[in-house]
């Protein structure tokens, strides 16, 4: 086994998007094509019995959305393909967030009726911050939607990044007739009935200029099709790889997911563009991934996923070296060695047992507790892996038990989905009541839900109006300590005893900044 050879044939990436852009369901399709799965699960109505893959959890089988990322790995093509299918829903972004801090580049999927939504801005934002690149997919082109000449220069403008089309779409709506392939200089007409299998009946013409049979194929809509080609020439630049690795161009396809339409050119194109594992930053210094010491880092830690052995699974991502099962690492936080006897490779819940990976993949420790997020392993070296923050949630209320039998079941499951980072447990100094604080409203749902259906507890919520929760530091005791007589009964305790400002108004944060100048008011837990 090469290390340069396994890390250059990786390619891992997320699928990000607004909720019901199709996120899902392109997962699928890729998978499909990797010969992963060999049937589609209908994500499209909660009616049907066939979930998507991705979407293993209870609670997205009933809501028929995805609550929280997972991991799928497939090889295609000679490339060994790591997808993360993140939470497109708002209320989960954290999750997302998070997830990206583990990618080497991103796939956006954009409705073409709705264009690009504010949530898709925002990861956009998160992608610019890293350099990451960006591949966009216009999806649902078998709807009718809106021109594609629009959708480029409103990604332009929206998502501030330069756009080159790889592909571009015959009609649209119920005339849709395929996709012409500009990477490759291919027209693919798909003629599939069976929409959820791949179809292997699509017709190939390489010159659509000269072609004698392309008019046979693609009327009434030859003259506007070879007219908008011309048009794409001559407007946008030739696509440029080095642009698109620094983060500064994206390609954009176009096609139906559901359908199966112009997902296959998406995915032989990204296997020969897309970035093999990059360097990593940690606050010491680089990591190449070609290094032979193995370095990566926990960005997810999900409970229950095997709700029947109530076992709890850390995700690392490896950065560099050769993980390899048995072998002891060094546990950098904690400062000991583990040795993991079960790592796990996944298709989403599906896990099978890994005796060796590689930078790029991503592997299930069962974790007793050992584990938080942005814990580091190595063979020896300190390393602190950045740019895995929680952040300042936004909603909160009081938790308190509903059934005084079950407390230790309340407790223990609060525990672990609090280690989840899906949401953030404060305990009041003044009152030692616990507050959950997360980003979305449905995060309240998914914790009562998962707490009764996986911990068998019950939990009810209280209301508690606060603005912000800031975590504070200072190097001046004394004015530390006054903070703390003043503010008492606004301070809590984050889950790791870190001290918390709980503010009520937009007000009362600005005159505790003014008054005590020198505490530091910080709005993500890494600092």
């Amino acid at each position: 086994m090469d290390l340069t050879q396994e890390i250059n044939r990786r390619r891992t990436f997320a699928i990000i998007s607004h909720p019901d852009a199709g996120k899902t369901t392109l997962t699928e399709k890729l998978l499909l094509f990797g010969g992963a799965i060999h049937v589609a699960g209908a994500v499209k109505s909660n009616k049907i019995k066939k979930t998507a893959t991705s979407d293993f959890m209870e609670i997205e089988r009933q809501r028929g959305i995805s609550v929280a990322t997972s991991v799928m790995g497939f090889e295609y093509s000679g490339a060994k393909i790591n997808i993360l299918d993140t939470p497109g829903h708002q209320d989960f972004a954290e999750d997302t967030y998070r997830t990206l801090t583990a990618v080497d580049s991103v796939i956006i999927v954009v409705d073409c009726a709705k264009g690009v939504e504010a949530q898709t801005k925002k990861l956009m934002d998160v992608c610019r911050m890293r350099k990451t690149p960006v591949i966009v997919f216009i999806n649902k082109m078998d709807r009718n939607g809106r021109d594609p000449f629009d959708l480029l220069d409103e990604i332009e403008k929206e998502l501030q990044i330069k756009v080159r089309p790889l592909s571009w779409p015959i009609s649209m709506g119920s005339t849709f007739k395929g996709v012409y392939n500009m990477f490759e200089k291919k027209l693919n007409l798909f003629f599939s009935d069976d929409k959820q299998r791949v179809g292997d009946d699509s017709v190939e013409i390489s010159d659509v200029f000269t072609s004698p049979d392309l008019d046979s194929y693609i009327s009434p809509f030859t003259a506007t099709f070879l007219e908008e080609i011309n048009l794409i020439e001559s407007v946008y630049h030739n696509f440029d790889r080095e642009k698109y690795l620094n983060g500064e161009l994206a390609p954009v396809f176009f096609g139906s997911a559901l359908n199966n339409f112009g997902v296959q050119e998406l995915l032989n194109c990204f296997v020969k563009i897309a970035p093999s594992p990059r360097k990593a930053t940690t606050e010491e210094r680089l990591i190449d991934p070609y290094e032979p010491k193995l370095t990566g880092f926990i960005f997810k830690i999900h409970a229950n996923m095997d709700p029947n052995h109530r076992d709890r699974i850390a995700f690392l991502k490896i950065c560099s070296g050769t993980f390899e099962r048995n072998k002891p690492y060094v546990h950098v936080r904690l400062g000991k060695n583990i040795k993991f006897a079960s790592p796990n490779a996944f298709m989403a819940d599906k896990k099978s047992i890994v005796d060796f990976a590689f930078p790029g993949d991503i592997v299930g420790l069962h974790d007793t507790g050992n584990f938080k997020i942005g814990d580091t392993l190595t063979e020896g070296e300190k390393l602190h892996f950045k740019g895995i923050p929680s952040f300042s949630p936004e909603l909160f209320r009081y938790i308190e038990n509903a059934d005084p039998q079950k407390y230790k079941q309340l407790s223990k499951g609060i525990d672990q989905l609090m280690d989840e980072g899906v949401a953030q447990l404060f305990t009041s100094k003044y009152n030692g009541r616990k507050i959950i604080g997360t980003v979305g409203a449905l995060q309240f749902d998914v914790i009562q839900y998962r707490l009764e259906h996986e911990y068998n507890a019950k939990c009810r919520y209280e209301p508690f109006n606060l603005y912000k929760a800031c975590w504070i530091e200072s190097n001046n005791k004394a004015q530390l300590e006054d903070f703390r007589k003043r503010k008492y009964n606004q301070l809590a305790e984050d889950k790791h005893k870190r001290e918390v400002f709980l503010a009520d108004s937009s007000y009362s944060l600005h005159m505790a900044q003014e008054k005590f100048p020198d505490i530091k008011f910080h709005f993500t837990s890494e600092f």
